[in-house]
């Protein structure tokens, strides 16, 4: 298990496992930092039968055999039906593909109070090992209002040996009653010189850039590489979405391209401003003269992000939100 290992998260995990106060701990920091990585490892280190609970994990254990084959009896993952095939590859677990059921449902991207019920179910049975049983929950914030409740009572009064690792990138999105009821483990993003040094070892070219692009997100700058996505082509986007080139998003989810748009329209109004870009180095951006089209666009885009996870008709969606950067762009730049 854990096939990503991020040197970022020792430090983090140390501290965590010294700290630990409660018997739930929720890992909250930005996307593409390894929160989910970081409450794996809290619950093997709980596990690891040769180490104290507050030690990270030997990993070389009968407990930590187990756990790195994806077998260990008292350990459970909950994730939405929609991360489960990429979080567990990811970490090196075994998953299989449910079965085909009547219809094409989209795997939901909630965790719903059904599989609450079986992480409940696992939390009264006996500890097969007797050390612990943990359960993970990665994004705690996909946890659905029905679901969230019905993990409300286990959550503060969990029987026997159980514990909980909660790991969550919107911690702003779960029920208060869920945050009070867990001990916060802060995660940052990791020092840029470490981000850049792990992903050259992950092969990755035009490195400094991708994770400029990322807002400083290691992972999610691999995630890009790794889908095809490279450092030239990121900073032609500026200049192509101003000549209304449709085909610069060719193969894109409408939310990855309402994203790029976002990030694109904040570095225009930084530039209008007098400040440097964030997301796109210099050379990509034009140089704005007025504010006011950039503002109005970037109200627009914020009413389409609530839309983009069920566009009408993706296409043409995206064709119609390329025609509105092209118009936007071309107005504040006059």
């Amino acid at each position: 298990m854990l096939n990503a290992d991020l040197p970022w998260l020792q430090q983090p995990l140390a501290d965590a496992l010294a700290r630990a106060r409660s018997h739930a701990l929720l890992v909250q920091g930005p996307a593409g930092v390894g929160q989910l990585e970081l409450a794996v490892k809290l619950a093997q280190s709980w596990l690891c039968e040769a180490t104290a609970s507050d030690e990270p994990a030997c990993g070389h254990c009968a407990s930590c055999k187990l756990f790195a084959s994806g077998t260990h009896p008292d350990f459970q993952l909950l994730l939405p039906e929609a991360l489960e095939a990429p979080s567990r590859e990811a970490l090196g677990l075994p998953y299989e593909e449910p079965d085909a059921k009547a219809g094409k449902a989209k795997p939901s991207r909630e965790i719903k109070v059904e599989a609450v019920r079986g992480l409940l179910a696992f939390a009264q049975a006996t500890s097969a090992r007797g050390k612990a049983k943990v359960a993970v929950i990665f994004p705690a914030e996909a946890l659905n209002g029905v679901a969230a409740n019905a993990l409300l009572k286990t959550l503060e009064e969990p029987s026997g040996l159980l514990r909980f690792a909660l790991a969550s990138f919107d911690a702003a999105g779960l029920l208060p009653t869920i945050r009070s009821r867990c001990q916060p483990v802060p995660l940052a993003l990791p020092p840029h010189d470490e981000a850049l040094a792990w992903l050259a070892s992950k092969g990755v070219d035009g490195a400094e850039g991708l994770l400029a692009a990322t807002g400083g997100r290691p992972q999610q700058a691999l995630d890009w590489f790794n889908a095809g996505l490279t450092d030239a082509a990121w900073q032609a986007i500026p200049k192509r979405v101003a000549r209304g080139e449709v085909a610069t998003f060719a193969d894109w989810a409408p939310a990855r391209v309402i994203d790029a748009l976002q990030r694109l329209c904040h570095d225009l109004l930084r530039r209008r401003h007098g400040q440097a870009g964030q997301f796109f180095a210099a050379a990509a951006l034009p140089s704005p003269k007025r504010a006011a089209p950039l503002l109005a666009w970037e109200a627009e885009l914020r009413r389409a992000a609530r839309h983009a996870e069920h566009p009408l008709n993706a296409g043409l969606w995206i064709e119609a939100l390329v025609a509105q950067t092209q118009a936007a762009v071309s107005a504040a730049l006059r």
